[in-house]
């Protein structure tokens, strides 16, 4: 979609359109493609953020937010940054130098926020399973048993390298039992999969805006908690760029952020929730997630292929795909790449032997159709 306006260097514009313009259908893991609604309220001139049109969308915003992820009992928060942003904040902002943090890895994610756990001088105890499999709320008790000196849990809730969905509420609940702050990474699942931040107790919840949303990225959102709040009121150290309470203080005083936010992106967002809104809400949203995904496993599993996530933990917005004997993941990824398609190559420890098929943002159910199609042929040439 080419947005055209009157320019004086329009050839300057050409010159860029040229080398970015869409080539390929968009089934991978983020950025996606985007609403045409989207691209269209991202184009609009660009004015103060300390304006009061700016502080009306940013309370819009966040009151949609609040009442999307069920948070009447938490802040909203967006930061100028990609969701990574929040696993630095929700570390620095509640454990102290040399604390320790139960992380719980089942990919490539999982092994990043255990990564910022220690490069801010806090120590990461881990739990970790194998590639495709899911933590289990039994598994998480004995860790938590065996470690009750920590402060904090980490969950991916999605984890984008393995196309595994986490059973939030049911880990929640054993973390709540052992008393512990809880910090969600629901990069790849905010959007895509339910999220109740006040009955399941969570304290920190985190996305970016170019995963299951579909605005392009640039801005991080979460739900925090009361309980987050009061002990960053204490912690020292907790820097500024990512200091939680003077984000509540702007969106209380300010109606904004403390830096400049991206202003596009946040239009773009409360464009899509107003969509979700007219799409007859919450549910019917999480249900065409739902469709998409199953429609891709049912035709993966046609094809002869495999899964690599546990039966009953699949994600709603991107599938692993295991290839067969003797194909590498990346031939499969370069060629539809040629017939126009651009999936997600294998990630991480599963890199060779996978390739992710995405269906987060703008996409019809006659593009997958069209995908599993050319994806079909590919592998039997392949095979062949």
């Amino acid at each position: 979609m080419e947005l055209r306006f009157d320019m004086q260097y329009e050839d300057a514009y050409r010159e860029v359109y040229e080398m970015v313009k869409p080539k390929y259908k968009l089934f991978t893991a983020g950025p996606v493609a985007c609403f045409p609604e989207v691209l269209a309220i991202m184009s609009v001139q660009m004015f103060s953020h300390r304006s009061a049109e700016a502080k009306e969308v940013h309370v819009d915003t966040l009151n949609r937010l609040k009442a999307f992820l069920e948070a009447d009992k938490g802040e909203i928060i967006l930061f100028p940054s990609s969701g990574t942003g929040f696993m630095e904040a929700a570390v620095r902002n509640t454990v102290p130098r040399g604390g320790k943090v139960l992380v719980t890895v089942i990919g490539a994610f999982g092994e990043r926020f255990a990564e910022v756990v220690e490069t801010n001088g806090r120590k990461a105890v881990i739990l970790r399973k194998e590639p495709g499999q899911a933590v289990k709320p039994e598994e998480l008790d004995d860790a938590l048993r065996k470690n009750p000196d920590v402060h904090a849990v980490t969950i991916t809730y999605n984890e984008t390298s393995t196309g595994v969905l986490n059973p939030l509420p049911e880990l929640a609940k054993v973390v709540h039992e052992h008393d512990k702050l809880l910090f969600v990474d629901a990069v790849s699942a905010m959007g895509g999969a339910d999220i109740k931040f006040d009955e399941w107790g969570i304290d920190l919840v985190f996305a970016s805006s170019q995963k299951a949303f579909g605005v392009p990225p640039g801005l991080a959102v979460a739900a925090v908690s009361e309980r987050v709040f009061e002990i960053a009121e204490k912690m020292p150290e907790r820097g500024w760029y990512f200091d939680l309470p003077l984000y509540r203080k702007f969106n209380e005083k300010k109606k904004g952020t403390p830096s400049t936010p991206p202003l596009p992106q946040i239009f773009g967002l409360n464009v899509v929730l107003r969509i979700i809104e007219k799409m007859g809400g919450k549910e019917a949203w999480l249900d065409m997630y739902r469709k998409r995904s199953e429609m891709i496993r049912e035709g993966v599993k046609e094809m002869g292929l495999g899964i690599l996530a546990e039966p009953g933990y699949e994600s709603p917005t991107i599938t692993a795909v295991v290839v067969p004997e003797g194909m590498k993941g990346i031939d499969v990824y370069n060629a539809m790449r040629e017939r126009g398609f651009e999936l997600a190559k294998g990630y991480g420890s599963v890199a060779e032997k996978t390739f992710r098929i995405g269906n987060m943002g703008y996409m019809t159910f006659d593009d997958i159709r069209e995908m599993l199609d050319n994806l079909r042929e590919v592998i039997e040439k392949l095979k062949a």
